[in-house]
């Protein structure tokens, strides 16, 4: 499902053009649903609960990216951008993603992970509208 934004960004190297796999869609969408709902579980640890709501959140943008066609070239963060693009959600939902990527990359790249429940609870929400939305999408053509 070519868009010209998302083309606009492979022209500039940062996606690339690939059809979608079905299969690839299925797997990436089981993971991220199955890990939205483990970050739901207020009996993990906090920090648990973050990379379960992050990764899901990561694994459902990617999946919403190549049912478009696309693929990331090098950048993560890239499948929270393209949201607007890829699954009509706004800066509500894609700036929480953004802030989850960044705390992710401070605690995985310098032991910081500065996290609270108010910000997990924004997460999980912002993650389960991801969710909704993709649910909603048709099989891909592979």
């Amino acid at each position: 499902m070519p868009s010209p934004n998302l083309d606009r960004l492979c022209g500039a190297g940062v996606l690339h053009a690939e059809p979608p796999a079905a299969d690839e869609f299925a797997g990436l969408l089981r993971s991220g649903l199955a890990r939205l709902h483990d970050a739901g579980n207020l009996a993990l640890a906090l920090e648990s609960r973050f990379d379960l709501a992050y990764n899901a959140a990561h694994a459902l943008c990617l999946a919403a990216l190549r049912w478009h066609g696309y693929r990331p070239a090098n950048k993560r963060f890239i499948v929270f951008q393209a949201l607007p693009d890829t699954l009509g959600l706004g800066p509500e939902v894609w700036r929480v993603l953004a802030k989850g990527h960044d705390l992710r990359n401070l605690g995985e790249y310098e032991g910081r992970l500065d996290i609270d429940d108010r910000f997990v609870t924004d997460l999980v929400a912002a993650c389960a509208r991801v969710a909704a939305q993709i649910k909603a999408l048709p099989p891909p053509h592979s």
